[in-house]
């Protein structure tokens, strides 16, 4: 049994997901080998060299893999997939673009968003919004997994893995990069960040989340939404946390006006601290809460900032 471990990666970093990854990994195979595919990226080959458990790093370092297109980073996943058993990615953006077309050429059932690696063949995962959690067992040759890595803890970094360079290249005439327009904040990305502080609909107006800065920059938080905030157009989408959103697990997690839908719970159910302030003490938000605090938003945010 052996793993190929998908990094994650911006050609710049190798981001924590690909720690937790491994760790996942581990549970299927001691045999780990970790695919780094990017642009001017030895550095991140590198970097997850060193991760505990990895026996060996793959660089695929060209120009044409700098943007992660799927049809690129899928047929060069295809082709090195012959040597192993399972195929791991996180359950991020990039891994959901191309790991169901590695599942499809392969003609096997993707699992996704695992949250648990019970066996070499069995998975654990959430159904229906994390109302349930369904064990699978799979019986294809090959397993092609996305890992909820939120779910996991990260690997250490006291490994001394070998790098090998590939110089497969693999084009697609079916798609090219035009542009990305990307969100620049100081603020930790949701996902990696240890604390997120979220507001909801009771936020009332986009102009009210300025409410949260102060706490955030005071914690080194992240700021989120829930779905209702970004559907009512109080803040962009890229700050939803939920189901549809960002699946997150940070170590503290303060929900401000959000009562608690489904979705949104599925998305941050797992952190580890919850705190949630709400008027309504019957909100569904307070049924996962560690802590909770009935009262007016307004009146508590000036407070909690001023006693942080």
């Amino acid at each position: 049994m052996s793993v190929l471990v998908y990094a994650e990666h911006d050609n710049e970093s190798l981001k924590t997901e690909t720690n937790k990854l491994v760790h996942a990994a581990l549970g299927a195979s001691t045999d780990i080998v970790v695919l780094v595919a990017g642009s001017g990226c030895s550095a991140i080959a590198d970097a997850a060299a060193k991760i505990s458990g990895v026996s060996k790093v793959i660089l695929a370092d060209n120009e044409v893999y700098l943007h992660q297109l799927p049809e690129n980073i899928a047929d060069l996943v295809l082709e090195l997939s012959a040597d192993y058993t399972h195929l791991f990615a996180a359950a991020t953006t990039t891994g959901k673009n191309f790991m169901p077309r590695v599942a499809a050429l392969l003609d096997v059932a993707q699992i996704s968003d695992v949250i648990k690696v019970v066996s070499e063949d069995t998975f654990v995962r959430p159904i229906y919004a994390g109302n349930a959690i369904a064990t699978v067992q799979s019986s294809d040759t090959k397993k092609v997994v996305t890992v909820r890595a939120a779910s996991f803890d990260a690997a250490a970094n006291d490994g001394n893995a070998s790098v090998e360079i590939l110089d497969t290249v693999k084009t697609s005439e079916k798609s090219s990069f035009v542009s990305a327009e990307l969100t620049v904040s100081e603020r930790p990305e949701l996902t990696a960040a240890d604390v997120i502080i979220s507001g909801g609909r009771g936020m009332q107006n986009g102009e009210n989340f300025a409410l949260l800065n102060g706490i955030a920059d005071k914690l080194g938080a992240a700021i989120g939404a829930s779905r209702a905030a970004v559907d009512a157009g109080f803040v962009p989408n890229d700050m939803q946390v939920g189901q549809t959103g960002k699946i997150v697990a940070p170590q503290l997690y303060i929900a401000v006006g959000i009562s608690g839908a489904i979705q949104h719970l599925a998305g941050m159910k797992d952190s580890k601290v919850i705190v949630a302030i709400n008027k309504d003490e019957e909100a569904p938000i307070f049924s996962v809460a560690d802590y909770g605090l009935v009262g007016d938003l307004f009146d508590i945010l000036p407070q909690l900032e001023a006693a942080l």
